[in-house]
């Protein structure tokens, strides 16, 4: 069960394969055409829809701590509220590269934007693994 972005790193270091991590940083946004409803539970944390602002791949080796992944996406000048985890497998026990890690981060980006998150770890600011209901 993995519970927070430290769990995750040392679940990814316990596979038979090297990792890459694919990362998409998302806002949550409210529509502009939102009921009065709408705007009283996304002020609660709840509803909204989550816009992917930033993306970005690597090695766990590369982001081994969750605070200073944070404080690196802080310097695009995107907040976020949620950000999606995906892991690739290596062959050989050689990561994927970040060529190859494009086309399944563009996948996963459009995956998210169309509410297709199953498949990923969401976790908040904190690098707490999150419920999206």
């Amino acid at each position: 069960m993995i519970s927070c972005y430290s769990d995750l790193i040392q679940a990814t270091r316990s596979q038979h394969e090297a990792q890459r991590l694919l990362f998409v940083f998302c806002r949550a946004e409210l529509s502009d055409d939102a009921t009065a409803e709408e705007k009283a539970a996304f002020e609660r944390g709840e509803g909204g829809a989550l816009t992917p602002v930033i993306c970005v791949d690597k090695t766990p080796d590369e982001a081994p701590d969750f605070a200073a992944l944070a404080e690196e996406s802080k310097s695009t000048g995107q907040p976020w509220d949620v950000v999606f985890i995906a892991a690739m497998s290596g062959r050989g026990g050689v990561a994927p590269s970040s060529d190859e890690a494009q086309q399944p981060l563009t996948m996963m980006v459009e995956s998210i934007r169309l509410g297709h998150i199953g498949h990923y770890l969401p976790l908040d600011s904190n690098g707490n693994a999150v419920s999206l209901g």
